[in-house]
């Protein structure tokens, strides 16, 4: 009688490691958390906490970013106009370039908006942007700013 055939020790070692790899890139994104904040006091450091700001709905946060309190408007010669803003989570904002100049600045960005999800995966629509920004008493901020990251100042009540 033979003895039964000993399991290939090379496959379980192939097949340990393909495990191990995918538990790691499964970690790597799980747990990545969020980019690592810009300086402060660059450009595109203003653009990243203003759009931040906008993105978690702290029209506080975002004033401080702005100039004279109009939070980032679209056209600096016209009123503030409310916009519709996409849904939370589904706006995302990537850094493209930033043009520096001595008092102004241009910071680029692609805005990312996903709907919902698709029979094909996560339909989304990019567009690129551009943050204007003014340097005010040596620090930058955000003078216009995209439509999708917009926030107008609430009027103050008339007596």
């Amino acid at each position: 009688m033979t003895a039964p055939p000993r399991p290939d020790r090379t496959l379980i070692a192939v097949l340990a490691i393909i495990a191990v790899l995918v538990a790691v890139a499964l970690a790597v994104v799980l747990f990545r958390g969020q980019p690592e904040p810009l300086a402060e006091n660059t450009p595109a450091g203003v653009v990243q906490r203003y759009a931040a700001a906008v993105l978690n709905n702290d029209g506080a946060a975002a004033a401080r970013y702005s100039t004279e309190g109009r939070l980032g408007t679209s056209y600096p010669d016209k009123p503030c106009v409310p916009a519709d803003r996409p849904a939370a989570g589904t706006l995302r904002v990537t850094l493209a370039s930033t043009v520096e100049h001595a008092d102004t600045a241009e910071v680029h960005v692609v805005l990312t908006t996903s709907s919902g999800s698709g029979p094909f995966g996560n339909p989304e629509y990019e567009t690129e942007a551009v943050f204007g920004l003014q340097r005010v008493n040596g620090n930058w901020l955000v003078a216009t700013a995209p439509w999708q990251l917009t926030i107008c100042p609430v009027p103050a009540a008339t007596p």
